[in-house]
């Protein structure tokens, strides 16, 4: 009999070329199909709600797949996360699902943070998991521009020139800036979102943070629909996928 698995993944995407798996190097789909294959001695493939790029993180990466051998829930997550040592991956949680159950399609929410540096000296112990900027920033003044962003819109001009998706119009339900201390923090919440799109707007509100831009010019760059309007895509060691919300509540609380 088969069971559909449902896990809950963690991993510091330093090392890999994104999730997804690819020819030109190590990915973090790659690196749990091996591992299950470790442990069951079956060749699986993961399906992942969320296809992160290179360097970027996940604190709550959602991803199914199937094995025709019984096993027990903390087996499966004790198990996967002996053989995916050394690489920074750590299956947090796993349970069985519905045999219909799709870690992408099934997604409700996808919730991203941006995490900010903003101080003078660089990051020690974050190095790689922030932007460091040294000069100040309106935290103030880039939560009253992101919100312009809110909504259904066409995001062409905040949408990667190789991106797939079949349209560039989504709905954006959270675009959130606040400062703790001397980190800024950029929350977006969505169904789903077009590549890059998350870093393309940090990278635009971060002019306004500067002074640069101000509120209406993001406003004019998202109405614009061209990818030249966007300010500079952030970098991804900032980025974090922090939890994928399903109708049945899911896993990723």
């Amino acid at each position: 009999m088969t069971t559909r698995w449902r896990i809950i993944v963690e991993y510091d995407g330093s090392p890999f070329v994104g999730w997804q798996r690819q020819d030109n190097g190590p990915s973090v789909q790659g690196a749990l199909e091996a591992a299950i294959k470790a442990f069951s001695h079956q060749i699986v493939t993961v399906a992942g709600a969320g296809r992160t790029d290179a360097g970027v993180h996940a604190l709550g990466q959602v991803a199914h797949f199937d094995l025709d051998k019984a096993f027990a829930a903390d087996t499966v997550r004790d198990a996967l996360n002996h053989f995916l040592r050394p690489d920074p991956v750590v299956v947090r949680l796993a349970e069985e699902a519905t045999p219909a159950f799709h870690a992408r399609f099934d997604a409700i929410k996808r919730h991203y943070l941006y995490r900010i540096l903003n101080r003078r000296a660089q990051p020690a112990l974050d190095a790689g998991r922030v932007w460091h900027v040294a000069h100040p920033l309106d935290a103030g003044a880039m939560h009253a521009a992101a919100q312009a962003l809110i909504g259904q819109h066409d995001f062409t001009t905040f949408r990667a020139s190789e991106c797939q998706a079949k349209s560039p119009v989504k709905t954006l339900d959270v675009l959130d800036v606040a400062r703790y201390g001397e980190e800024i923090e950029i929350c977006a919440g969505a169904r789903s979102f077009l590549h890059n799109q998350v870093r393309s707007m940090v990278g635009t509100l971060k002019l306004v943070g500067e002074g640069k831009w101000r509120a209406k010019q993001v406003e004019d760059a998202l109405e614009a629909c061209e990818r030249s309007a966007c300010g500079p895509v952030a970098p991804p060691q900032g980025l974090y996928l922090m939890k994928v919300d399903y109708d049945d509540g899911g896993v990723s609380k």
